[in-house]
């Protein structure tokens, strides 16, 4: 629901709708997000907002409203209630919306949480995808879906870097259920002609991400320091690796596989990895600390089963697409610190 309590319904699109050419960033088209309270969520509805989109915003119905990161747009969007563990709900919004586009981008994404919410995870993270590609299979088959894959499918990774053709390795319920929903996306697209697509996207960050993540945990734990509300951070592994790019940048490729005539799969990343370590010495000197005086290794924030390095090869999609990021990974850390400067007071 929007602040005012009230929630915005879709507005129904005219059948002719389906039957017009597409033309990219062309004025008047429809797109559906799940997820669009995230991170990715955000940053995808003002790009699709700035392209002359109407978007509808599906989200869970809480009893509390968490619009922090669309604040600012909700007098442009449509929120509709539904969920991924109902296929009523999700077969009503798109047989209502009639989009041209879907991208699911909903999960349970936490990493250590699929560790003690196995079977939830799977639900919304696996079951979910094949709910969302029900819908559109029965509700409005000619919508173009793209669904967020993700590199910890790759997990204990046979070869480095990562490609599109690299067999998968998951290490977590969490990359698990993600390889699910990547098949089960690529057997709809196979077995019913859906225009149906996956991004495997490597780790993107934001001012926006969840402080349950590391790079935000220490770039939050970097303003708390500087301002003197604290003087320590917890951390697991320090010499894990990990390809980090701004996700700004990242739902810009998500719109351009949609446009494409042929739906195809790709990776995202930036093809450079960091390791957390670097992570700090970048998020602590920016603010003229030393990290090494702040950070204590915690064996809690280890996990089970650990994924040491990820590193993406995003060739094609930089041929195909004409996509390649813009912010640097010492841009992105910066950026980062500097918004939680900005909120903690």
């Amino acid at each position: 629901m929007s602040k005012s309590g009230a929630a915005k319904r879709p507005k129904p699109k005219r059948d002719a709708a389906a039957s017009q050419p597409r033309q990219a960033g062309k004025a008047g088209k429809t797109a559906v997000i799940t997820g669009v309270t995230g991170q990715d969520g955000s940053y995808l509805a003002e790009l699709l907002l700035g392209k002359g989109y109407e978007v509808i915003g599906v989200v869970r119905r809480t009893s509390h409203d968490s619009y922090e990161r669309i604040g600012h747009l909700l007098d442009r969007l449509h929120v509709v209630a539904a969920d991924l563990l109902d296929q009523h709900s999700l077969t009503t919004v798109i047989r209502d919306a009639q989009p041209d586009e879907v991208y699911n981008l909903a999960a349970q994404s936490f990493v250590p949480t699929s560790w003690s919410q196995p079977v939830l995870t799977g639900e919304f993270t696996a079951l979910g995808v094949t709910r969302l590609l029900e819908a559109i299979r029965l509700a409005h088959p000619e919508a173009r879906f793209y669904q967020a894959s993700s590199s910890e499918m790759f997990g204990k990774a046979t070869e480095t870097p990562q490609r599109e053709t690299t067999p998968f390795y998951p290490r977590s319920p969490y990359g698990v259920a993600k390889v699910y929903g990547h098949w089960i996306t690529v057997n709809y697209r196979e077995s019913y002609g859906l225009h149906a697509v996956s991004g495997i996207l490597f780790n993107h960050e934001s001012p926006r991400r969840g402080l349950e993540f590391v790079t935000r945990k220490v770039t939050d734990a970097v303003a708390r320091i500087k301002r003197g509300k604290a003087t320590e951070l917890y951390l697991g592994n320090l010499e894990a690796r990990r390809d980090w790019g701004f996700a700004g940048d990242y739902v810009d490729a998500m719109w351009r596989m949609l446009q494409r005539d042929e739906p195809r799969d790709y990776v995202i990343g930036t093809g450079a990895t960091h390791s957390v370590r670097q992570l700090c010495e970048v998020a602590f000197g920016h603010v003229g600390l030393d990290w090494e005086k702040h950070v204590k290794v915690d064996p809690r924030f280890v996990r089970p089963a650990e994924v040491d390095i990820l590193l993406a090869d995003a060739g094609n999609a930089r041929r195909d697409l004409g996509w390649a990021p813009q912010v640097s990974f010492e841009r992105l850390v910066t950026m980062m610190v500097d918004a939680d400067l900005e909120r903690v007071t």
